[in-house]
């Protein structure tokens, strides 16, 4: 369903001197059409800017208000790689032990050499489930990890990337269950959501539900540069479902790849620090590892060249997302995305309802803004 067409936005919130042409930028992509979004910048881990405007749901009728989040699909790894890193911190995982130490039926088919590192830099060879899933299925959790513990993978592990889009959530989200205890989402939300006030969530509380923006899918999903291989074995049928997205199944679910429900504001704190020596939350050993190069080539799944570390896209010149080498990053599907530059203790987010394919520059607009301020302050 396609959002009615555009009329002029508001925008709302806070924006620190200096920084108005992120304002300007966040107006210029409501000026071509953007429906409802929010933007925001960390410098030193504190807000300078948090913005947010358009509209919450399709028919422009509900406005866009600070508390609204929406789903951040693939942005969302970046929580998940953040509790993988935590434990890391506190000797429950070794980025170098095999993923069958920590669940020993994965060992399976030949993957018993299948290291965490692998699965954090999307090289473990395991992009997609061998069957594909049904919208009901898909909600298995247990099950869905079965299906990944008795699959082979595709290739070498560690030999290059392939993106491991959705099965990245389950890997890494029972990783969190076998070493923890926890699930990934209740992970988050009790060691960094409620301790920091972070409105971000992996699995969203029936009472949070009303404040959750719709999302306008895009039809031209074969806009998406993607590989034969997929283009032959599609993703679960529910994660390309225009609908399924906006229900409350979707919303009460974790998974940990692709359905996090925040807004920029949140998105951008809970990464702020990984940009400022760890906070508290990380040892600054443990976020340099971070920068530790797992791929650098062009990916299996998606024909991009990616420059991957552990559990974060790195800037190169193939993907300049940020604008230095000491920049951690990752976008979602149609369009949301957050940079981490730890050189500038910066971190810019921009999530939105409205979702895009190839040519989306409303992130990048946002993005380059905030940089540009930084360097000028």
């Amino acid at each position: 369903m396609n959002p009615t067409p555009p009329a002029e936005a508001e925008i709302d919130g806070t924006c620190a001197p200096g920084f108005s042409g992120v304002r300007d930028s966040l107006a210029q992509n409501f000026a071509e059409g953007d429906l409802g979004a929010s933007c925001a910048v960390t410098v030193d881990g504190e807000l300078v800017v948090d913005l947010w405007g358009g509209h919450s749901d399709l028919a422009r009728r509900v406005p866009w208000e600070r508390d609204t989040i929406v789903n951040l699909w693939s942005t969302t790894k970046m929580v998940a790689a953040l509790t993988v890193l935590m434990l890391h911190d506190r000797g429950l995982v070794s980025f170098d032990a095999p993923m069958a130490e920590y669940w020993p039926e994965f060992a399976a088919e030949g993957k018993e050499g299948v290291l965490v590192r692998h699965v954090l830099g999307h090289t473990a060879g395991l992009p997609v489930f061998d069957e594909p899933l049904d919208d009901l299925s898909m909600f298995d959790w247990e099950g869905c990890c079965r299906r990944l513990a008795g699959q082979a993978p595709r290739w070498t592990p560690g030999d290059g990337s392939g993106y491991h889009s959705e099965t990245q959530g389950w890997l890494l989200g029972e990783l969190v269950r076998r070493t923890d205890g926890r699930t990934l989402g209740t992970f988050f939300r009790e060691e960094v959501a409620e301790p920091l006030g972070i409105d971000l969530h992996i699995g969203l509380p029936l009472s949070e539900h009303a404040r959750a923006a719709d999302v306008a899918t895009f039809h031209a999903v074969a806009t998406e540069p993607v590989s034969p291989e997929l283009k032959s074995r599609e993703q679960p049928s529910g994660f390309r479902s225009t609908g399924l997205v906006n229900t409350s199944a979707w919303r009460c679910a974790e998974f940990p790849a692709s359905n996090g429900h925040g807004n920029a504001r949140s998105i951008a704190l809970a990464m702020a620090p990984l940009a400022n020596g760890g906070r508290g939350l990380l040892s600054p050993e443990t976020i340099e590892r971070a920068f530790e190069i797992q791929a650098d080539g062009v990916d299996r799944m998606t024909g991009i060249h990616f420059k991957l570390g552990l559990g974060y896209g790195l800037h190169c010149r193939h993907t300049p997302v940020g604008i230095n080498d000491r920049t951690l990053w990752w976008a979602g599907w149609g369009g949301s995305m957050c940079i981490v530059d730890v050189e500038n203790r910066l971190t810019v987010s921009y999530v939105m309802n409205r979702m895009l394919g190839d040519g989306d520059t409303r992130a990048a607009r946002v993005i380059f803004a905030a940089h540009k301020a930084r360097a000028a302050a």
